[in-house]
């Protein structure tokens, strides 16, 4: 801690006496109620706190996740936003896209193709895309290795979007190397 903080600290601190000395001398008559209630209000405190710092292992454990299944099925249960969420490795790297079967191919955002390997200022965006928010330029590349579960596929056709994208696109270029695609009862169930 430099002495900044130190001093910061202590300033917050001389603050917060202050403000609980006032506050107990101004209820003295009542000191048994006003007690309980600052150690209720301590205990919220403390509870969001917790909550705060342990939101990112609450919400992977409340969140549906893809699994893949014994007989080399993938099943993607739907996200509370009414997609289907599926993590697939691109040359080795994580990637989370979103389904979308409006999408004619696999399309990568600027962030993700770096993750991959891919430099998008040195790419030629002069393909075209029309989306909901107007054309967007494309540039093709081409992915070494493309994996989702157990099964996987090299030399993979895809697009950088020269322009803002929320998240990666699985389109239908992708979608349609399966032999079988099925929603089911709020699952997408895809089979290699």
């Amino acid at each position: 801690m430099s002495g900044d903080n130190i001093a910061q600290l202590a300033y917050l601190g001389l603050l917060g006496a202050a403000v609980a000395g006032w506050f107990f001398a101004a209820n003295r008559e009542s000191l048994g109620k006003v007690t309980q209630q600052a150690i209720v209000w301590v205990l919220i405190f403390l509870g969001v706190i917790a909550a705060a710092g342990l939101w990112s292992d609450i919400r992977r454990d409340v969140t549906p996740t893809q699994a893949v299944l014994t007989d080399g099925r993938i099943e993607v249960p739907v996200g509370r936003d009414g997609h289907y969420h599926l993590t697939l490795e691109v040359n080795g790297t994580p990637i989370d896209f979103v389904v979308d079967t409006g999408a004619s191919q696999i399309v990568l955002t600027q962030d993700d193709a770096r993750r991959v390997g891919i430099d998008p200022a040195t790419l030629a965006y002069v393909g075209r895309a029309l989306t909901a928010n107007g054309p967007v330029g494309t540039a093709n590349v081409w992915l070494d290795e493309v994996r989702l579960g157990g099964w996987s596929e090299q030399g993979v056709r895809a697009v950088v979007n020269e322009g803002d994208l929320f998240q990666s696109l699985l389109g239908m270029t992708y979608l349609s190397r399966m032999a079988r695609i099925e929603i089911v009862e709020g699952r997408l169930i895809l089979t290699p």
